[in-house]
């Protein structure tokens, strides 16, 4: 990036009130590429995630990550004076995000009617379990229950399992994006059509939901059931994981004509796919155990690197089921300078880039996440005017 090229989304003002991970990281994203984000949290104690996970001096090493390009200032929003406030920051703002339970902000005065006439090109972005509407709107809506609700689970794992989760919040990070794309969106209709704000109404369980590609008109049309099918992709074969000789696990996709050919001519039996069972994905899908057992037999005889190097070679779409360590360790991750290293009390840490990548004007970390209040003397007296005896005092009344 040039010295003097603009971030794209800088000039556009968000204030993020939400916590923990579907609303802050919608609030990352945007601040990646140059948003400028003001980060409410309550006065001492800030945002849960800071210490959560792995802490290091007192701080979580996650905080640095998910917080980064964030301007942090403390408001309690139990009290009145701190709801003031917070209103005259999304009168000054063009993008509010909040992950409470629905009716909260409603309940505190500050719902999207409220700024209606005051700030009417505002961006209100809500983020919850299930909306803001229909009968479970109210209902909690961790990303846990929702991945459950919004279809995920089911399909995951192996049959006659219970569904596995992965090690990772998808729903709340899934939201996350949504909102960040809603809110792109919302902008580039103000300022290409009418100049109105709008409501960005994101559940956690429709961006689960969103995942589903055919499930629903696979249903809907043929009446069938997507279920859990452990390592493989239903009706698409050859797609599974399979354990080498070393006892690594490497996954081969091959599952188009010409790529079924090539792994055929690198596992050493071309005739495998002049077979006129296996010739089309249909017939392969009924004969997916065969397929499947030759691919796994094939594999065991090999290291995982031996498998991949003849892979590579025929050019068949394969890979290692990698760990972080591993991704620290490859070159393509480090071409791609996905690990992004910043200094936290003089040590090196190093935190995921964000993608897209942009060629013109890429994103960047600009500072990590930064400590409880940082931000308070810039927003509330250069932002909001207050004069310093007018911060002290909220401070001393534990405002902010």
């Amino acid at each position: 990036m040039n010295a003097d090229s603009r971030k794209p989304l800088e000039g556009i003002r968000v204030v993020e009130v939400g916590q923990l991970l579907a609303g802050p990281w919608a609030g990352t994203l945007l601040g990646y590429f140059g948003a400028e984000i003001i980060k409410i949290e309550p006065p001492e104690t800030g945002d849960p995630i800071r210490k959560w996970r792995a802490v290091k001096d007192d701080t979580s090493l996650w905080w640095h990550s998910l917080a980064r390009n964030k301007k942090c200032v403390t408001l309690d929003l139990k009290a009145d004076k701190g709801r003031q406030i917070l209103a005259e920051l999304i009168n000054k703002s063009d993008v509010l995000i909040e992950n409470f339970k629905p009716g909260v902000m409603e309940k505190w005065g500050l719902g999207p009617d409220v700024f209606k006439q005051t700030n009417p090109g505002l961006i209100y972005t809500r983020i919850s379990g299930y909306g803001q509407t229909g009968p479970y709107a109210k209902k909690p809506g961790f990303a846990s229950v929702c991945e459950g609700f919004g279809g995920f689970r089911y399909v995951n794992g192996f049959p006659g399992d219970p569904p596995v989760r992965p090690n990772l919040s998808i729903g709340d990070t899934l939201a996350g994006m949504h909102a960040a794309m809603g809110i792109l969106l919302a902008y580039i209709n103000r300022e290409r059509q009418d100049g109105g704000g709008q409501v960005v109404d994101v559940s956690i369980f429709e961006s689960i939901f969103n995942l589903l590609e055919a499930v629903v008109p696979e249903y809907s049309g043929a009446g069938l059931i997507r279920e859990p099918s452990g390592s493989t992709l239903t009706g698409i074969v050859p797609s599974n994981t399979y354990r080498c000789g070393d006892d690594k696990l490497i996954v081969i996709g091959a599952n188009t004509e010409s790529m079924f050919k090539r792994l055929s001519e690198a596992m050493g039996v071309s005739e495998m796919a002049e077979d006129p069972r296996f010739q089309g994905n249909a017939n392969r899908v009924e004969h997916q155990a065969e397929i499947d057992g030759k691919v796994a037999e094939w594999t065991s005889t090999l290291t995982s690197g031996e498998a991949l190097s003849k892979l590579d070679d025929a050019g068949v779409a394969a890979g290692p089921i990698f760990s972080v360590a591993d991704m620290f360790e490859d070159p393509q991750y480090k071409a791609r300078e996905l690990l992004e290293e910043i200094t936290i009390n003089g040590e090196p840490l190093h935190i995921p880039a964000i993608v897209p990548r942009l060629n013109d004007t890429p994103g960047n970390t600009e500072w990590s996440g930064p400590g409880v209040g940082s931000h308070n003397g810039e927003i509330f007296r250069d932002l909001l005017g207050y004069s310093a005896d007018d911060t002290e005092a909220l401070h001393a009344d534990g405002v902010i």
